[in-house]
């Protein structure tokens, strides 16, 4: 739980409770992140779907 003081703290706001906006490039670590997550992406939308659920899908229909 939270102690009784954190509610009565300010938050700081920029006026329309956005986030800052981003100037520049990604960094190194988000590409990387992002890389990665593309490629485990691919990777599961190349599998196979295997045959015991398609044959559950076919008896949906």
């Amino acid at each position: 739980m939270f102690p009784a003081d954190d509610k009565n703290k300010a938050t700081p706001s920029n006026g329309a409770d956005q986030p800052p906006p981003k100037s520049g490039a990604a960094p190194q670590s988000d590409r990387n992140i992002g890389d990665a997550l593309r490629r485990v992406y691919q990777d599961a939308a190349g599998e196979d779907i295997p045959d015991d659920l398609l044959d559950l899908l076919r008896k949906l229909d």
